[in-house]
Formats: structure tokens, sequence, C-alpha cells
């Protein structure tokens, strides 16, 4: 074996030992163990929420580990490849086992950065809300691209979605939407996605065809578990019911069955319309709004804490551009990361973004 891929797999050993060790494969073995027989008890579906947390915590825990053991395997088997290949003079075997090492890489640097993921909410599912903002009949089209990104991102990775409410604009696009992702770490993931994201190209919707800069907006915020504590007084409240609409502002459900919550201390405001009755849509509502209530307080205790250390924010609000028009590029402004094929971004290829993303906040937090 050549010196440069051998010192590159001894890199790779030493990196994913790190990973073992952070994920601790002891406990997390005897965590499968122990979800495995919570599964196989026979009254395990008596209480469905609960049963439901089991099975899918354990599935991601299989996978976790699924994934640890066969990049393990891989890594040992790659020096004999390397052998055999050079043993037989074999040009072709030689190029197959350096792809298989820059995939290594590639998978391994990828599972690097959920180590980072260390935050008090990393480990929980997303609620994501993405808004129009400054830009017309642009913002709320680029909104919905946004959508369709996160929504096509989740679906590449296999995590599930449930989107509760989408406000459709008048002409085109939506106002707002907000879905959940189901799957562990979302939150920790997709955080640094958060901010004012910018789009610049030539409007389709301009009939003298001149370039538009139009803004879209989008919050994630964890998904509240029981132990959060966040308390929401009835008063505060007001409730509106309403119809669900679709695009173009049409109906879609011939009863009241939308409901839409402001809460009045704050000034935020949420609704729910993908559920079948009022009474469900109301409860899920209640679980963003309290999704949204716990990020507020998260944020408000980061800015005191920034406020103590005299940093000023570490978030700047206008985090990424998509420039579509004159040249095609996609840069995030905080870590310089750029791609030069917006459309592959804007169906779901963001992994890169996410990643330097979360490397960038870790860089951020350790300096200050």
């Amino acid at each position: 074996m050549n010196p440069d891929a051998a010192a590159d797999l001894k890199d790779l050993s030493a990196t994913l030992e790190s990973i073992e060790a952070v994920t601790d494969l002891p406990a997390l073995r005897a965590e499968i163990a122990d979800l495995s027989d919570q599964a196989g008890q026979p009254d395990l579906w008596n209480d469905t929420e609960a049963a439901q947390k089991v099975t899918s915590r354990l599935a991601h825990a299989q996978g976790d580990l699924r994934r640890l053991e066969d990049l393990r395997r891989r890594l040992e088997d790659l020096p004999v490849l390397y052998e055999l290949a050079e043993d037989e003079g074999d040009e072709s075997a030689i190029a197959d086992a350096d792809a298989e090492r820059a995939k290594l890489r590639e998978e391994i640097a990828s599972l690097e950065v959920r180590t980072l993921l260390s935050g008090e909410y990393d480990p929980r599912e997303a609620l994501v809300t993405i808004r129009a903002e400054a830009g017309g009949v642009d913002a709320a089209d680029f909104a919905e691209m946004l959508m369709r990104m996160y929504l096509r991102w989740a679906e590449r990775h296999g995590y599930p979605t449930d989107v509760y409410d989408t406000s459709y604009a008048e002409e085109a696009g939506i106002k707002s939407a907000t879905f959940q992702v189901h799957t562990p770490f979302a939150y920790g993931t997709l955080s640094v996605e958060q901010g004012t994201h910018r789009l610049v190209r030539i409007s389709p919707f301009d009939n003298q065809g001149r370039r538009q800069t139009s803004f879209a907006g989008v919050e994630v915020a964890p998904v509240v578990e029981s132990s959060d504590h966040v308390e929401i007084d009835e008063k505060d409240l007001r409730v509106d019911v309403y119809r669900s609409s679709g695009p173009g502002g049409q109906g879609v459900n011939t009863t009241d069955s939308a409901v839409r919550l402001t809460h009045i201390p704050t000034g935020i405001v949420v609704s729910c319309q993908n559920e079948r009755s009022q009474i469900q849509n109301k409860a899920t509502a209640m679980l963003v709004l309290q999704a949204k209530l716990l990020e507020r307080q998260r944020q408000e205790e980061r800015a005191k804490m920034d406020a103590l250390k005299d940093t000023g924010s570490s978030w700047g609000n206008q985090m990424r551009s998509y420039v579509l028009h004159p040249y095609q590029m996609v840069k995030d402004l905080r870590t310089e990361h750029e791609v030069g094929n917006p459309s592959a971004v804007l169906d779901g290829d963001i992994d890169g973004f996410i990643e330097a993303g979360i490397r960038w906040r870790r860089s951020q937090n350790t300096e200050s």
C-alpha cells in the first residue's frame, strides 16, 4: 500500500475510534437490549405514545450501532483490498480501493459532526417554520422552495415528516408553513439552518424580466417533552377556528376544523389544519406553541449569556444566499461554504451546509 493511503487509513481509524468512544458502544448495546426487552412486552401498545417512543428509539439505536459496525468492518477490510490489488498489479482494483477510501472518509466525517451535537436540546426532534419575508410574490415562492428543500432533505435520509400548517399566498407560493421532522437529533442538526435566507434571480413573476432579491425566514424549535414544564395559562390564549384552505385560498374542508392559537403575552401565533378534528388540531397546535415558547426561552437565556460574555450574538440574521442570476451559487455567509449547483441544493442536497454550520457553531462556542 502506498504511504499516503496507509497514513489516511490510520487517520480514519483514529477518527472512528473517537466517534466510538463518544458514542459509548457498550452503553448503546445495553440500551438496545433494554429497549428490545420493552418492545417485547405484551402490554407495550396499551400506551400508544410510549410504545411509539420505544420502537422509534430502538430503530434509531440499532441503526446507529449498525452504521458504526459497518464503517469499522469496511475500514478493516481496506488494507486487505489494497494488498490483493497491488500483489496482482490490478490498477482498476486499486482505483476501486481508493474510491472506497474516499467514500469512507466522507461517511466518517459526516458521523463525526453528530458527535459535536452536545447541546441540551440537540437530541430532540425538530419543528421547522418557514415564512415569506421581504420580496412580495417572489418571497412567497422562495418560502415554498425552501419548504420543499427541507422536506426533500428529510426524504433523502428516510426521516418521516408531518406538515401541520400551510398558509398559501394568493398568487403563488406560501406565506408560512410549519412541519415536524421525526428523527433523533433533528433539532441539533437543523438548528444551524435558522435565520434569513436570500434569493437572487430573474423573477418569473415580473413581465419585464428584471432581477429580484427576496427573503424567507427559517425558525427551528426543539419538540417539547413532558419533562420541559412549559406552562401555558388558558387566559393567555386566544383560540380561533376556521376552514382549512388550499392553494389560491380555496376551502379544502367543509367544517371549521382548523385551529389558530395566539399567545397574547408573546404575540406568537400558531395554526394546525392537517388533523381530522378540531380537538386534534388544537392539541397539535398546543405542542407547536409549547415548542416555540421553549425555543424563545432558550434564545433569551443564550442572549443573556452572550451579554455577560460581552460578545454580542454570534448569529448573524442573514445566513445564506441563493444566487440564480447573473451566476449560479449558493453560499453560507457564516461558514463561507459554497456550492455552484443551486438546483441540487434546492432539491435537498444540503448536508455540506449543515455540517459546516455545526462545525462553525462549535468553533463559535469554543471561542466565546
